[in-house]
């Protein structure tokens, strides 16, 4: 199943899951077994997310890693799933879904969402995933001091990089989806997002040579983004404070990279300053999805609780993360303030990240195409586009595909 998965990395990540991978409940001298789970924060996140589950009163067990789904794919063939994992996007639930994998989380789990935050699947019941944090992306940042330009930006302005611990290339993906979403509007968008419109039809080969006539104003510069973390140096404050550049193109979570500084960064819309300078017609966001890989009722009941409003809003206090239920409410600070209008702004649609509901091997050659792009950005575009549309139609057609990745203004 799933990915063209990085082999080193799956023989080590089935090793460890022959060993319990690090997510089985302690020996036998505790009285009541732990919960295990397999989610994608670490360090400092990690921290503040294991702070909310003290105060759930559950027993658990937490790894946490940057390669959650390569992690789950190996302990899944081993036989020894966590009892919840979560998973940055559901496109790999959909199809541990259509495996028969994941156990129900109750009628109505997710019924107070709705779309995006609930997306379904044709064939599968709507009650295998529930989002637990959400991300605001379609937006820009900058220093307070150094407000934007109104027109599209120059590629001198903009902090790119590539670098990832878990899957090198979505940084580069969002970009794509987001010239997608606001040339094309949100009903294309979602149709190409759920594999309804080709890779090669006009709307995607446009967004994509726009990119590419970005990247190819400096394809030196293009090509260092490849060696650049887009978290900037350890220890350090993003590349927006540290890199030499004035924009970044990243979701709202970028805030965590800037470090002391975070309070000097500001955000505006993307639409105008990317290339062409299209008008806002959608917002892209994401989500951190959470399923029930074991039946028993303590998981059950630990994952009901982390999406109480209570939890939610404990999150949001410690750790400054959004949550997808809008009865939560808004936190103190300006910053904050604006995320959540937005998630919860129902006049503009909000569209799920088109690569997140995508099945693993398309995800996967998405991927790669964005990253030969940066490589080679004067090369065509639809010779990249060709390569990715072919892993699409030889997907098996009882691949799981999702439905309804955007929302509908109100």
């Amino acid at each position: 199943m799933m990915r063209r998965a990085r082999a080193l990395l799956l023989v080590l990540c089935l090793a460890l899951a022959a060993a319990g991978c690090g997510l089985a409940a302690p020996g036998s001298g505790d009285e009541q077994p732990k919960v295990t789970i397999l989610g994608p924060w670490t360090d400092n996140q990690e921290a503040q997310f294991k702070a909310v589950l003290d105060t759930l009163d559950t027993p658990y067990t937490y790894q946490g890693t940057a390669a959650t789904r390569e992690v789950l794919l190996a302990a899944v063939q081993a036989g020894n799933p966590p009892d919840i994992a979560i998973l940055p996007g559901v496109g790999d639930l959909v199809e541990y879904a259509a495996e028969r994998r994941l156990r129900p989380l109750g009628k109505g789990a997710g019924a107070k969402y709705g779309r995006p935050w609930q997306p379904e699947a044709k064939g599968i019941e709507a009650d295998l995933w529930v989002p637990l944090k959400a991300d605001l992306k379609s937006i820009v940042w900058y220093r307070e001091d150094r407000p934007p330009p109104s027109s599209p930006a120059p590629l001198t302005s903009w902090c790119i990089g590539m670098g990832d611990d878990g899957a090198s290339g979505w940084p580069g993906s969002d970009w794509i989806e987001d010239l997608i979403l606001q040339t094309a509007g949100p009903v294309l968008y979602e149709r190409w997002a759920t594999g309804d419109l080709k890779w090669t039809d006009g709307p995607v080969v446009h967004a994509w040579s726009l990119w590419a006539g970005l990247l190819a104003q400096d394809p030196a510069a293009a090509r260092r983004a490849l060696l650049r973390d887009h978290r900037g140096a350890p220890g350090g404050s993003g590349l927006l404070f540290g890199g030499g550049c004035a924009l970044e193109h990243q979701g709202s979570f970028a805030r965590s990279f800037y470090g002391d500084d975070r309070d000097r960064a500001a955000f505006t819309d993307s639409a105008p300053l990317l290339p062409s300078g299209p008008r806002l017609k959608g917002r892209e966001v994401s989500a951190d999805f959470a399923a029930l890989f074991g039946g028993s009722a303590e998981a059950r009941e630990l994952l009901t609780r982390l999406t109480s409003r209570r939890a939610q809003e404990e999150w949001g206090r410690r750790a400054g993360v959004f949550s997808p239920d809008s009865e939560v409410p808004a936190r103190d600070g300006t910053v904050e303030k604006q995320i959540s209008g937005r998630l919860t702004d129902q006049r503009v649609p909000l569209c799920l990240d088109a690569s997140d509901v995508m099945p693993a091997a398309v995800r996967d050659a998405f991927y790669e195409a964005v990253l030969l792009t940066i490589a080679h950005p004067d090369a065509p575009v639809r010779d990249r586009l060709d390569d990715v549309q072919r892993v699409q139609e030889a997907q098996p057609d009882h691949t799981g595909r999702l439905t309804g990745v955007c929302s509908r203004p109100q």
